[in-house]
């Protein structure tokens, strides 16, 4: 797929965030519980409220999340922290708070490392030598001929 978006690639990053959520968490090897396990009779759960689960990830989704995850290894360091941080749908306080920018710098380098993503995912590389709003810019129109 050679006509990737900036929409495309956030919506991904997002779903990667969404399905490392849902994972089950690590545990050190031989973890066990001594209690026993208790189960419920029907007569303990009649007047309870249902406890809805959301269905674990499938394969795909693991398998996409995962491919989305190598993406951040073309982005500098503090542009993909703030890349990962925003597709946890981290609040852009706390973004700025840890990585120390203001909130206009931060918003750049995140669409910077958006565009980034999106050049490479295109077969390109990202000029180096070109200030970040050229870059965006260029991803940008781009994404508006695909649309076309």
């Amino acid at each position: 797929m050679t006509d990737w978006t900036i929409e495309q690639v956030k919506d991904r990053l997002e779903l990667a965030a969404e399905v490392m959520r849902q994972a089950p968490g690590v545990k050190p090897q031989g973890y066990f519980s001594a209690w026993p396990e208790v189960f419920h009779s029907f007569a303990d759960k009649v007047g309870q409220t249902p406890r809805m689960r959301r269905p674990l990830p499938s394969p795909r989704m693991i398998t996409e999340a995962e491919e989305s995850l190598l993406w951040l290894r073309w982005l500098e360091k503090d542009d993909a922290r703030i890349v990962w941080l925003r597709a946890n749908r981290t609040p852009w306080k706390k973004v700025c708070w840890e990585v120390g920018l203001s909130r206009q710098h931060a918003d750049k380098r995140w669409r910077y490392g958006l565009a980034v993503i999106v050049w490479r995912l295109r077969g390109k590389e990202p000029p180096t030598r070109r200030s970040m709003d050229y870059v965006i810019g260029k991803a940008k129109v781009a994404q508006q001929k695909v649309r076309r």
